[in-house]
């Protein structure tokens, strides 16, 4: 059976409305969409780390009850576990201060195994930090070598534009690894000073991975092949917090490409009503997961896909 395995942070986000907080959930951006896609009956592996401490224990616990395995997350005894205060504006959109304190030994641990047309997903900073990138590689050059699917989200935020010359040739790599890229419009404007999907995709993604999204906030989706070039309209919302959005369209891109069965070998020619349909579990995931202050789609959501057909 195919599974999704992905590497990235576990944070604790302590979310604040009007200065108050609010809430306190497990996150981490791909940690994010790969809880949704466990609790739609995905098998996963996360590749993670946290500290020994009381919100190290709260990450563990989430996962545990999430039917995630811990095998893969190294737990530090120096160094504490990541926390990040996130600030909804009146779009529910977050500004983040994030407080780290990691060790100089990180993600000791034993990877899984990889299996062709597995999905690998990897992004933000977790994927061009220079103290993980031999971690990073090993994973994707084990994903190479199988016929994964390698998935990447660059997730680059503001804090992080004064570094983006000097991280480009990380990013570069990275996409090189990727069979699909998916940003936001944000992303590629900290990253390259862009804002149009097609001059990004042409200037900057074509040449190293032919299979690109940008999606816009609630603008509009645009999606770029090497044969396919089209806008999807994002249907309004109300939204509570939009802190996962980003996070979970990649895993409803990822959801359904395992519920088609598409695979390795079948990206690169994927029509026109495929895409259609991985991108409306892409805009599905993400407007469930705007509706609550979790970073994840809810049980109940997650169950009706279960029931709509096994993976």
């Amino acid at each position: 059976m195919r599974k999704v395995i992905g590497i990235g942070e576990t944070i604790l986000d302590i979310i604040f409305r009007d200065n108050q907080p609010t809430i306190a959930v497990p996150g981490g951006s791909v940690f994010n969409g790969i809880v949704s896609l466990r609790r739609a009956g995905v098998p996963i592996d996360f590749i993670s780390e946290t500290g020994n401490d009381r919100v190290g224990n709260i990450i563990l616990q989430f996962m545990r009850d999430n039917h995630l395995s811990t095998d893969h997350v190294n737990v530090f005894p120096d160094g504490k576990s990541p926390v990040s205060l996130a600030f909804l504006n009146n779009q529910s959109d977050a500004e983040y201060i994030f407080y780290k304190d990691y060790p100089k030994q990180r993600l000791d641990v034993i990877y899984p195994k990889l299996q062709e047309d597995d999905i690998v997903v990897i992004g933000s900073y977790y994927a061009l930090n220079p103290l993980l990138r031999d971690k990073v590689i090993e994973l994707l050059d084990q994903a190479r070598e199988k016929k994964a699917i390698v998935y990447y989200d660059p997730n680059f935020r503001s804090t992080h534009k004064e570094e983006a010359l000097k991280l480009a040739p990380t990013i570069i790599e990275n996409l090189e690894y990727a069979q699909i890229v998916r940003g936001s419009q944000a992303d590629f404007f900290y990253m390259y000073n862009l804002l149009e999907a097609d001059k990004i995709y042409k200037d900057k993604v074509k040449f190293y991975c032919p299979n690109f999204l940008c999606t816009a906030g609630s603008g509009q989706i645009a999606l770029r092949t090497h044969t396919i070039s089209k806008e999807y309209t994002v249907p309004p919302l109300e939204a509570v917090s939009t802190i996962g959005a980003g996070d979970n369209f990649n895993a409803g891109i990822i959801y359904g490409l395992l519920k088609h069965n598409i695979r390795y070998d079948d990206l690169n020619q994927m029509d026109e009503s495929t895409w259609d349909k991985l991108v409306q579990y892409g805009m599905d995931f993400a407007a469930e997961v705007c509706k609550s202050f979790n970073n994840s789609v809810s049980k109940e959501f997650a169950e009706k896909l279960m029931l709509e057909k096994e993976i």
